[in-house]
């Protein structure tokens, strides 16, 4: 439950500090005091959206701080799924600077948005007065009806379950699509396979194929020049062959004489080595070059070949033709094998839908036993409430699509006289009635939900006398099992809180500003006798409230 509030430069609002306490809590305050700012600081510290018309001094950064008592709720889960420390006492505060960024903290650990809104669903309720408009919403109507029928547990598997259906629907028909793109281009992809799987590629090939052919165009220069070379090196009286071994001879006749001629030779019979080996492989490569013009053709068809796949694919290379040749594949196969992958999918779908409807038929179930028991529950209240001839007609029909809310269509109608026609709540019941039905369904919910606390905004407007008294003891009834802070300006319903507190306009430094205190019992007094007959009350006035507070 909340235990204490604390605003800084926020609204009307300079400083506010109170604590609050369990069962139920009466705010009061004349009509402008600043009840709403109240609602609207719980509201941003709960993660509602804020701007800078929030700050009381544009100058200042605005903080305010809640602090809930946990203990027994059970939300120790909670906290751990949004990954933030648990506390018993759990504080949470949220700060608007001068220039207009939010931070937000629970137990001093930044958060996000998104957690300041997860946690107000399990910790606090903020009936506001336009709330109403909600009875008319089919979600928070099948809300209502699966608190009763104890569905809570159900629907998070069910939701689990959809969200994992919609997934592989959304992968099926991602494989669908894909699978129709890619068959439009099949029979070209796969033509462009072949090409290349026929062609055969080898890596540095094309590179050996040039060579060969610029070798062949210049095959008369590449013979006359290799007859030459060997005329010059092995002719028998001018070769260089034959010098070398002459020169050779001499110098072995004097090596003997000294170490420089001894090496001298040696350096001759090294070269001459290496000649005898050179003459070895130009009479080869002279026997070897012979024209072929068959030849010729066959490696310029296959140089074009590769000219004319580069080109297509507007690469300059073999690898780059060998990887585009490993796409083709992957497009070719992925088309063959799609229908396998769409198939296998499907059967995914299926599994996941059975396991579905399973759980959905027990949420069906689980709300037909539901339904008399939130006709009953209703109709009670309401009678107690001054409408002893509300009904509603409710009713749970099947659906063949999968919502949010199961496979079920509810229908949801009212109907406020005797022999009335039943139609939509909002078109059939009036503003008064709306506050009376909604606090019946919140003190149904508080029975079978467990929410720490729960704030009503004015739940009694359009209501007095006798109604008010009713109103007042389910207020009270619902604080012995949850926090319940109610903004009033019945005296019935005020003199019925353990707690009181009003709102009040006041000035500092000829600036207005709102506060907030809690009243004593004299202070009570004079402020239910202020609602009963305004300011200037009488002594009567004052009487009656007495008698009001007990």
């Amino acid at each position: 439950m909340l235990t204490h509030l604390k605003i800084h430069n926020y609204a009307l609002i300079n400083q506010l500090s109170i604590d609050f306490t369990k069962g139920l809590s009466i705010i009061t305050g004349e009509t402008g005091a600043g009840k709403s700012i109240l609602l609207g600081a719980l509201g941003l510290v709960m993660g509602n959206r804020a701007d800078l018309s929030s700050l009381k001094n544009a100058e200042k950064k605005c903080i305010i701080e809640a602090q809930f008592l946990l203990d027994g709720y059970n939300l120790e889960s909670v906290f751990e799924e949004l990954d933030v420390d648990y506390e018993e006492e759990t504080i949470i505060r949220r700060e608007i600077l001068p220039s207009g960024k939010s931070r937000a903290f629970v137990n001093d650990t930044p958060v996000n948005l998104s957690v300041l809104t997860a946690l107000k669903i399990k910790l606090i309720d903020i009936h506001s007065q336009h709330q109403t408009l909600q009875l008319s919403d089919i979600n928070f109507q099948f809300s209502i009806l699966d608190a009763l029928a104890k569905n809570q547990a159900k629907i998070a598997s069910y939701k689990r379950g959809l969200r994992k259906y919609n997934g592989l629907k959304k992968e099926l028909k991602e494989l669908k699509d894909q699978a129709q793109k890619s068959t439009e281009q099949y029979e070209y992809n796969l033509h462009l396979f072949n090409e290349l799987e026929e062609a055969n590629l080898k890596v540095g090939e094309q590179k050996t194929l040039e060579e060969k052919i610029e070798k062949l165009n210049n095959i008369e220069d590449i013979k006359l020049n290799l007859s030459e070379g060997l005329q010059i090196t092995v002719n028998e009286d001018l070769g260089i062959q034959t010098q070398l071994h002459s020169l050779e001879s001499k110098l072995q006749k004097i090596s003997s004489f000294s170490a420089e001629y001894e090496e001298l030779t040696s350096r001759v019979s090294s070269i001459k080595i290496e000649l005898d080996d050179i003459v070895t492989e130009l009479e080869s490569a002279n026997e070897q070059v012979d024209f072929n013009p068959n030849e010729i053709e066959e490696l310029n068809d296959r140089l074009q070949l590769i000219y004319n796949l580069e080109k297509k694919h507007g690469v300059a290379t073999i690898e780059e033709l060998q990887k585009i040749h490993e796409s083709l594949s992957e497009k070719v196969a992925q088309v063959e094998g799609a229908s396998e992958n769409i198939t296998k999918k499907e059967s995914e779908i299926k599994a996941v839908a059975v396991k579905l409807d399973e759980v959905a038929s027990l949420i069906t179930k689980g709300r037909n036993k539901g339904i008399p028991k939130l006709q009953k529950e209703l109709k009670y209240l309401l009678t107690e409430l001054g409408m002893p001839n509300a009904q509603f007609l409710i009713e749970v029909k099947p659906s063949e699509i999968y919502t949010v809310n199961g496979k079920d269509e509810l229908v949801f109608l009212f109907s406020a006289n005797k022999g009335g026609n039943f139609g939509e709540l909002k078109k059939v019941a009036s503003g008064g009635e709306l506050s009376r039905i909604m606090l019946s369904i919140k003190k149904t919910l508080s029975s079978n939900i467990q929410l720490p606390t729960i704030i009503f905004d004015e739940i009694d407007t359009g209501v007095s006398g006798e109604v008010s008294n009713k109103i007042a003891k389910i207020m009270n009834d619902m604080g012995e099992n949850m926090q319940v802070i109610t903004i009033t300006h019945l005296p019935q319903i005020a003199s019925q809180g353990q707690q009181h507190y009003k709102v009040f306009k006041g000035e500092e430094k000829g600036v207005t500003t709102s506060n907030l205190k809690r009243l004593n019992y004299d202070e009570r007094v004079a402020e239910i006798a202020e609602m009963l007959s305004g300011k200037d009350f009488s002594e009567s006035a004052l009487t009656h409230a007495k008698e009001l507070l007990g």
